[in-house]
């Protein structure tokens, strides 16, 4: 991704809706991960902003919704359809409208498909889109979006029990503060009951291994076949 935001100023834009910001997103995202697909035709961007991975919020969204969204950002010239194909396709240009290097349109994109996150966080959900060094980068590249004037980031209170900060973008207006703390320790509760209930599966799984061996074993033993666990 070739940084080109230098030589153009960053001008003022208007927030951007969830979905305006989401049709942003996918279209950054699908140009660096499946660039033999983008410019997007609008049934492809569509399902990219019904995508269920990857996705904080989850949406669904019709045809007619992300028409609606193409053409306020066109008139933000934050996209703009291209003109070498019949069927509709369409592309982002963030980079320029923004005024921003190749580095911060990557962590944007993230913090517009997935919400809020981490530095750390950031730089496992871009590596398809920019391969940063080591958090410290990402803070950095962080550190100047949120130095703008308007900003374009603002790092989230620390969530009790966790180490770092979270970090949410500001492109669909201000957000509060103290709200999206809340949410993210609301959201925090899943992880660690997903994950009791991965432990309380594999120890299922391991105990029942455990019987087909006994079995197998036994079988074995019966048929006055050696059994040696190291052969395939």
């Amino acid at each position: 991704m070739n940084s080109t935001a230098d030589t153009f100023s960053p001008r003022a834009i208007r927030p951007l809706t969830p979905l305006e910001g989401r049709v942003v997103g996918v279209l950054v995202e699908k140009q660096l991960t499946v660039p033999d697909t983008y410019p997007l035709s609008l049934n492809a961007l569509t399902a990219g902003c019904n995508q269920k991975t990857a996705r904080s919020p989850v949406m669904n969204v019709t045809e007619s919704d992300v028409i609606d969204a193409i053409d306020g950002l066109k008139r933000l010239s934050l996209v703009f359809e291209g003109s070498s194909s019949r069927v509709p396709r369409f592309e982002h240009n963030a980079g320029r409208v923004l005024g921003v290097p190749s580095q911060a349109v990557a962590l944007l994109t993230a913090l517009l498909l997935r919400g809020p996150q981490t530095a750390a966080e950031l730089r496992t959900a871009t590596t398809r889109l920019h391969g940063f060094a080591d958090v410290s980068s990402v803070e950095s590249f962080l550190d100047e979006l949120a130095e703008r004037d308007p900003p374009y980031v603002v790092k989230l209170p620390r969530v009790p029990g966790e180490r770092e900060s979270r970090w949410v973008h500001l492109l669909c207006g201000e957000v509060d503060v103290e709200q999206m703390r809340e949410r993210a320790v609301s959201d925090d509760a899943t992880p660690f009951a997903e994950i009791d209930a991965l432990k309380a599966g594999q120890k299922q799984l391991s105990a029942k291994v455990d019987r087909l061996e006994a079995l197998v074993e036994r079988m074995a033993r019966e048929l006055g076949i050696s059994v040696d666990p190291g052969e395939e």
